[in-house]
């Protein structure tokens, strides 16, 4: 497989790592992008556009995009991260201060940061949504409103793994009265030069490829991938908060419909480059090649401050979130301590690392069972982290 782009000295690992996705973990069409202290030293990407060749031979070039599906959920974080920087929303007021509907079936005292660490107890619909409905953002903010808790909020987490869609957008439509897609469009991808979208414009439409699931043995660079019996288990059971909290759109989505693409769903289906997801945490920590700047360095410590830790009710095993992004822990091996970020679904990563100034944006077309902790991305991580120690 010919790797393209450049790497900056030192940064040798990562396309040594970005090579043996190919080779060894089931790559099929991949792009990897690395900033540091605002200046990208890492833009990587190979493979085919298309992770099922229904184009024949067309290539991943810089300018691909792809779904990125929970990675998205970062983005939309920051969106109401940057509302409270600006003094518009109050993250420590009730939702239904903004939003009075969603005080029903007991949801009066649930408080915005709770959405953010996904402590508001409805990762559920009792009514799943259809692809289409879910579409529909009035539809989506009435049922979820609608949708009676399933743990007191603020008591305990469990990752809102579609609901979360819902939750952020109506909330910042209440805010804004902007779309959450409108917004990131004009306040952080244009300010900042990336290319990522929540609801994909008609122009880009041909940048994007096809997504689709690979398979790997279940050993593969050292790395085990194999999910442990009690999650195995529970996406298993269609009784469980696991499969739920996933199948609160059902049927699952068809990710390469163009319908589906253009909808607004901050949980799922962002689309994105790898330098539009790098560029946006690197915006995030610092300057951005001399010029934007996102978040102040309160916001960031807001960000990655630990709101949740624990067994997750969804995802069974132990996670950690700051205020919509995932920290560093077992689920979510992120570069430092310090790192704060968001993975997508068996696949796609981003993150940002205050410490080091690195900011890291991968995406794949190849899409594994894995929930959190990808081994393609686990490896560029450790790559990164082996290119700046010390």
């Amino acid at each position: 497989m010919d790797v393209h782009g450049a790497v900056a000295e030192g940064f040798e690992p990562v396309r040594d790592a970005f090579a043996a996705g190919f080779e060894m973990l089931g790559d099929r069409g991949a792009a990897v992008a690395v900033y540091r202290d605002g200046h990208k030293v890492v833009d990587l990407w190979g493979g085919a556009k298309n992770v099922d060749g229904t184009d024949g031979t067309e290539p991943w070039t810089q300018g691909t995009a792809q779904i990125v599906r929970s990675a998205t959920k970062g983005v939309a974080a920051a969106v109401l991260l940057l509302l409270h920087q600006r003094g518009e929303l109050d993250l420590d007021a009730p939702v239904g201060e903004y939003w009075p509907e969603f005080k029903a079936a007991g949801k009066e005292r649930t408080l915005v940061w709770q959405l953010l660490a996904h402590r508001a107890g409805v990762p559920v619909l009792d009514r799943p949504l259809t692809p289409a409905q879910a579409a529909d953002p009035v539809l989506g903010a009435e049922t979820v409103a609608a949708q009676a808790p399933v743990w007191e909020p603020g008591t305990d987490h469990g990752y809102h793994a579609q609901t979360y869609s819902w939750l952020t957008g109506e909330l910042v439509r209440r805010v804004t009265g902007r779309s959450i897609g409108e917004w990131v469009a004009d306040e952080i991808a244009g300010p900042v030069g990336a290319d990522l979208w929540i609801g994909l414009p008609d122009g880009e439409i041909p940048r994007v490829g096809r997504v689709g699931r690979v398979e790997t043995p279940d050993r593969a660079g050292g790395l085990r991938i194999r999910p442990k019996r009690a999650v195995s288990d529970a996406y298993a059971d269609p009784d469980s908060l696991t499969r739920r909290a996933f199948a609160a759109i059902t049927p699952q989505p068809d990710e390469n419909d163009p319908a589906y693409r253009a909808a607004v769903l901050p949980a799922s289906n962002g689309i994105a480059t790898a330098d539009g997801l790098a560029r946006f945490y690197a915006s995030l920590i610092g300057e951005v090649d001399g010029g934007t700047r996102l978040f102040t360095p309160e916001t960031v410590e807001l960000a990655r401050g630990e709101r949740s830790a624990g067994p997750d009710r969804t995802l069974v095993v132990h996670t950690r979130f700051g205020l919509g992004y995932m920290l560093q822990g077992a689920a979510s091996p992120l570069l430092t301590p310090a790192s704060f970020g968001h993975p997508g679904r068996g696949g796609a990563l981003g993150l940002a690392d205050p410490g080091t100034g690195i900011a890291l944006g991968y995406v794949t077309n190849g899409f594994r069972k894995s929930v959190t902790a990808d081994p393609r991305a686990q490896a560029l991580v450790r790559a990164v982290r082996q290119a700046t120690a010390g």
